[in-house]
């Protein structure tokens, strides 16, 4: 996220580290599991920070459809910053 864009939102409230089990994704047809994965993070995430938006980093959506629709990973790792307007930003944990 630009510099930019962080002022736009104020200052940042919450910063977390998380490890997201996404094992419930391979319960659902295999060509849903990863937009499934996308969806149940976005779930976990509203869940925990309280926030009313939340935006995936692109990297988050390239390491979760890495390895196609069918087969996205079992866990991921990542940061959520939340903002002053109630927004989380999820980025992948380095």
């Amino acid at each position: 996220m630009s510099p930019k864009e962080d002022e736009e939102r104020g200052k940042v409230v919450l910063e977390r580290e998380y490890v997201i089990p996404l094992r419930k994704v391979y319960e659902v047809p295999r060509t849903k599991r990863a937009s499934r994965a996308i969806r149940l993070l976005r779930e976990i995430i509203e869940r925990h920070v309280k926030a009313e938006e939340v935006i995936i980093s692109p990297e988050v959506n390239k390491y979760i459809w890495s390895r196609g629709r069918e087969k996205p990973p079992r866990r991921v790792a990542v940061k959520v910053k939340k903002y002053e307007d109630n927004t989380a930003v999820v980025e992948l944990l380095k």
